[in-house]
């Protein structure tokens, strides 16, 4: 049975209310707790929980009112633009679930990745009478006065895929996303598969002052100290966006001539580094491996064409794990401070058969 197949029976069984639950803290691989299966959308898995200080936020600790999802006003506070596919999915996701479980009305926003709008962005969210926000932050640094405009309304806010750095509970309810230093790991292990253990590999930095690119960064760095044939020659932000990752990539590659591997924090830069090498006249994939992460069916499938190595799945389908969330918090659940899902991976050895898992 492929991994996808285990992933969908575990949350069919947490459909049924068969739950287990584990700790751990985002960028801890090495907890041994058994995965928690709870739904979360497309095979979006939860992989561990960390209950945090005081065993979770509950109402009572947050401080709000008991709230009817199904009669209330939610907010959206998009990061980035929906032209990553990542946004896209993640967007399309958030408004399915809203849909499917009768939510009153959805507001969303897009802050284009800037730090301003999004504050901005929330602050008019509230103003139009939103009572639950959820935030895909552009930075983990930086919301303070948005979270604090929503906790003097007494509007609840969860945060999805970025974690801030802010006090969890009291400024808001909980973090929803992946493991991202597990994900670092995991590239590093791909690239060495990849490269046959031998290598000058050049980092695209994601965007700088979020946990993503942090944790994706010291994974990978600190999973490659266990392949020295691997040396990191060169590293610089290509800020999750293909085309700024195509012209750092440009650049290092002229700059460094030696550059047989390329690590992309996500796969926009990854797709832009594959551009790059073609425009040198070597082939991507094969003169230069790459590895990224996401998970974006453009991705997957450069990998099919031999033009990518490997992708470390970022799950973005976050829509019915926030708004269970949601349920579970205005239920008078505990909700723990961290939920981690878990992520699959994409090789030359499956990507054909899971390109329709892809996003």
């Amino acid at each position: 049975m492929n991994s996808r197949r285990v992933r969908l029976t575990v949350t069919l069984l947490a459909a049924a209310g068969l739950v287990l639950t584990a700790c751990t803290n985002p960028g801890d691989s090495g907890s041994s707790a058994a995965p928690t299966g709870t739904t979360g959308g497309d095979g979006q898995v939860v992989k561990s929980q960390a209950p945090g200080a005081g065993e979770g936020c509950t109402l009572e600790k947050n401080g709000a009112q008991k709230l009817d999802l199904k009669t209330a006003v939610v907010g959206f506070s998009q990061s980035e633009p929906d032209t990553a596919a990542f946004r896209a999915a993640e967007t399309a996701s958030i408004k399915q679930a809203a849909e499917q479980l009768g939510v009153k009305q959805l507001l969303v926003t897009n802050a284009n990745n800037e730090l301003p709008k999004q504050i901005a962005d929330i602050q008019d969210l509230l103003n139009q009478g939103a009572q639950f926000l959820i935030v895909a932050p552009v930075n983990s640094d930086g919301l303070d006065p948005a979270l604090a405009a929503a906790k003097a309304k007494g509007v609840p806010v969860l945060t999805i895929d970025r974690k801030v750095t802010n006090t969890p509970c009291t400024d808001y309810v909980a973090f929803l996303g992946s493991d991202f230093y597990e994900q670092g790991k995991r590239a590093a292990d791909a690239m060495n598969k990849a490269t046959g253990g031998t290598g000058k590999v050049a980092i695209l930095l994601g965007s700088s002052g979020n946990n993503v690119t942090d944790n994706r960064n010291a994974g990978f760095k600190d999973q490659l100290k266990q392949y020295p044939g691997l040396q990191i020659v060169a590293e610089q932000t290509g800020n999750f966006a293909r085309e700024k990752g195509q012209q750092v990539a440009e650049q290092l590659l002229q700059a460094n001539s030696e550059i047989t591997a390329i690590y992309a924090h996500n796969d926009e830069m990854g797709l832009g580094a594959v551009t790059a090498v073609t425009a040198t006249g070597k082939k991507p994939g094969e003169d230069v491996k790459i590895v990224s992460i996401d998970g974006t069916r453009n991705a997957v499938q450069a990998i099919v064409d031999g033009q990518i190595n490997a992708v470390i799945e970022s799950n973005p389908r976050f829509g019915p794990l926030a708004f269970e969330t949601a349920q579970k918090f205005y239920n008078g659940e505990a909700i723990p401070e961290n939920v981690i899902i878990e992520d699959d991976e994409y090789n030359k050895d499956n990507a054909a058969q899971n390109l329709g898992n892809a996003f």
